[in-house]
């Protein structure tokens, strides 16, 4: 019963996670470089919420090399991602969640 009970929670509260915390986390988690990082790179490199987002988007629809802002160590080491798979309107809201989490802009007092 217990066993039963602890599925069903994992399922309700996978079910109710984000796109970002379904598809995103769960890889970069098993990196050594922390997801923040890609963000701030994207920030250093794009400096708004816009362009942040679109550069994201488009790297992530399809990886290549030349969209990538990481280091080529970085991409010699791990090599270019796949593709998402999530469907357009769930890479755009994971986009958000992870804009809202690490963004700057509001934070800095």
């Amino acid at each position: 019963m217990v066993k039963k009970m602890l599925l069903f929670f994992f399922l309700v509260i996978r079910f109710y996670a984000s796109p970002y915390e379904n598809n995103c986390l769960s890889c970069h988690q098993k990196l050594p470089v922390s997801i923040d990082k890609f963000f701030y790179r994207y920030l250093l490199k794009y400096s708004s919420k816009t362009r942040v987002q679109e550069q994201m988007f488009l790297y992530l629809s399809e990886p290549r090399k030349d969209k990538t802002i990481m280091p080529k160590a970085f991409i010699s080491r791990f090599g270019i991602k796949k593709a998402s798979s999530l469907k357009k309107e769930e890479l755009e809201q994971a986009l958000d969640s992870y804009w809202n989490k690490y963004k700057v802009f509001g934070k800095i007092k």
